[in-house]
């Protein structure tokens, strides 16, 4: 397993000869809180995590004990100018729409709290797996302000938008299992185990071609609230781009000769 820091408070691991990254946020002093050097950092670890073709899932995890993440770095808005906030803007995007357009399947580990813009970042994700500390919400509106880093329209593709109003507009908080059964988080597992079962779902996730994991992710997210024949484009598109690949022809050729494939990755 090799590691790289990006900045102060983002590493990432690599995992399965590389083909495994997670992207640990790693503030613990703050509880993962996000300021404006951390956005900057996970946006840039993103962007390197995107670029670099060996990566084939991506599982984003915590190094604190009791939290994924609390969300904005509060302490340091209080200090902002409005003319600072409007600067930060972009760079706190930068951090979310980084996770967010992520070309390979991405895995959330999540454990205590997930809130606000921690929450977002863990939505930004393929999918949640949670512990049963987790405790996960929007509770932007409670502030004064409201979901940005996509909430707004991430929660409501996972719950519809009568049950995002009544989670946004209240600022509640809900615990892992009420979340599980609402479908704010996907898998629930036993406390303490959310990251090693993240790692395992990622790992065999790796263990598929390459070329049609991204193919299949870039189906998903372009086809999502398009109407079906629209939809069958998008995924029709998507086909094209591997039929002819070398994955395909070696995907076919293992399963003829009962053997595990090895992707070339193009």
């Amino acid at each position: 397993m090799s590691e790289e820091r990006f900045g102060e408070f983002v590493l990432v691991r690599r995992h399965e000869r590389g083909h495994v990254a997670e992207l640990v946020l790693d503030r613990p002093g703050a509880m993962n809180a996000v300021s404006t050097a951390m956005a900057r950092s996970i946006a840039g670890a993103c962007a390197a995590l995107g670029e670099d073709r060996s990566v084939r899932v991506v599982v984003l995890s915590s190094s604190h004990e009791r939290a994924f993440c609390v969300g904005a770095d509060l302490k340091e808005r209080n200090s902002f100018s409005d003319a600072d906030l409007v600067r930060q803007r972009p760079v706190a995007r930068g951090a979310y729409t980084g996770v967010l357009e992520l070309p390979v399947p991405t895995v959330a580990a999540v454990h205590g709290f997930a809130l606000g813009g921690g929450f977002e970042l863990a939505l930004s994700c393929d999918v949640i797996v949670a512990d049963r500390t987790a405790v996960v919400g929007l509770p932007e509106v409670s502030v004064g302000v409201i979901p940005g880093g996509g909430g707004t329209q991430l929660l409501p593709r996972r719950v519809g938008a009568a049950r995002a109003a009544e989670l946004i507009f209240t600022a509640r908080r809900v615990e892992a299992a009420e979340a599980r059964e609402l479908g704010l988080v996907d898998e629930l597992v036993e406390e303490g185990r959310d990251r090693e079962e993240a790692l395992a779902m990622a790992s065999r996730i790796a263990g598929n071609s390459p070329v049609g994991l991204r193919a299949a992710k870039r189906a998903l997210r372009l086809g999502h609230g398009l109407v079906l024949p629209a939809g069958l484009e998008v995924e029709d598109a998507a086909w094209r781009s591997v039929a002819f690949s070398g994955d395909r022809a070696e995907g076919v050729a293992a399963f003829n000769e009962k053997r595990r494939p090895e992707w070339p990755g193009e």
